[in-house]
């Protein structure tokens, strides 16, 4: 027949949902700026709304896809080339925070020069015990991280759905107390984000992982629901592999923080 289909390819058919997720997040970031400007923030909540809806539906389909037999030995591995490069992306933003942060350390601003009279961490400023709530947040991540892992080699290898449930659990619980940590060590510290370099960085380079650690955790939620209802299978669970690798990143990242900024840093 002339329109059989004679390869392994999967040809997707036209979407809004490019289109309506570039616009939405064109309306987030334009309804920031007047937000941070002093303007109501309906726009920005616009913006956000239609750029989590998008996020679902979208999801949603490329779900949809993979029960119907679309996703071909072939496709899969274009599908994680993809979120091979996305988190080539989020290493390369958070190189920049890392950046910023060796750069002062290493050449703190004085009253005359760089590196001259400058000090590190600035005068007043009085860092965080490195071996209190960030080691037990390293601890627990790294713990999260594992079982992750367990998780992940019990559906890869056993086809094991209990291993695969009860270690998707574990690794969100894990992730949601790392959080609640977080949040009470920033009630403890005694610097502020504005009025000094350290607390910005500080805030800014961990606030982000922070925000990383929420949307792998809901990431990994999301995974859980699917294996709830009958979802993933040894052969099929390209979503639940790329939340695995985002959540590994994530532990990655949050080392490379404890080291440098809790650590060396203070």
């Amino acid at each position: 027949m002339a329109h059989e289909k004679n390869h392994d390819y999967h040809i997707l058919k036209p979407s809004p949902w490019p289109l309506l997720g570039a616009v939405s997040a064109f309306i987030m970031l334009f309804g920031a700026v007047l937000y941070f400007k002093g303007d109501n923030p309906w726009m920005l909540l616009i913006g956000f709304a239609g750029v989590l809806y998008t996020m679902y539906v979208w999801w949603a389909e490329v779900i949809a896809e993979g029960k119907a037999g679309d996703h071909t030995p072939v496709v899969q591995i274009g599908l994680r080339y993809g979120v091979i490069m996305f988190i080539a992306s989020e290493v390369m933003f958070f190189v920049a925070w890392f950046w910023v942060f060796f750069k002062n350390a290493l050449y703190p601003m004085g009253p005359l020069s760089p590196a001259v009279d400058g000090v590190w961490p600035p005068a007043g400023i009085e860092t965080l015990d490195p071996w209190a709530l960030p080691l037990i947040n390293t601890l627990i991540l790294i713990c999260s991280g594992a079982a992750a892992t367990w998780a992940h080699h019990a559906i890869a290898e056993d086809d094991d759905r209990k291993g695969l449930i009860w270690g998707l659990v574990i690794a969100i619980l894990l992730g949601a107390l790392f959080t609640v940590f977080q949040i009470i060590e920033y009630a403890e510290a005694t610097f502020a984000f504005s009025g000094n370099i350290y607390g910005s960085i500080f805030f800014m380079a961990t606030g982000f992982h922070g925000v990383h650690v929420v949307i792998g955790t809901i990431f990994l939620a999301v995974c859980l629901i699917r294996a709830l209802r009958g979802g993933m299978s040894k052969e099929h669970h390209i979503g639940f592999e790329a939340a695995a690798w985002y959540w590994h990143f994530v532990d990655v990242v949050w080392l490379f923080l404890f080291v440098s900024i809790y650590i060396w840093g203070s």
